[in-house]
């Protein structure tokens, strides 16, 4: 009987195998990643507002309330300076 294995061995096809099963593995681990959600959101989702002590701070505040066209841009400077007496500047992260 002539066989690939007694014919001179398998030769560079015996790469083959292992690596289509690592292309299995990396897919199945890929779209486990994509699919199970995380928590209480999915992947695809996205915080509208940053959590943490940032996300609230009043400078924070003050300045979503600037970009919704709130306040205008004196009373903005007037209040950011007063909330830097208050806290320090660059307070939460803005600045």
């Amino acid at each position: 009987m002539n066989t690939l294995a007694f014919d001179g061995g398998p030769g560079p096809w015996i790469l083959f195998v292992p690596l289509v099963w690592a292309a299995v593995v990396l897919t199945v681990v890929t779209v486990l990643r994509r699919t199970l959600p995380r928590g209480r959101r999915g992947p695809w989702q996205t915080r509208a507002v940053p959590e943490g002590p940032a996300g609230h701070s009043p400078i924070a505040v003050l300045g979503r309330r600037f970009a919704a066209g709130e306040i205008d841009e004196d009373e903005y400077w007037r209040r950011l300076s007063v909330l830097d007496e208050q806290f320090g500047p660059r307070a939460g992260g803005a600045g």
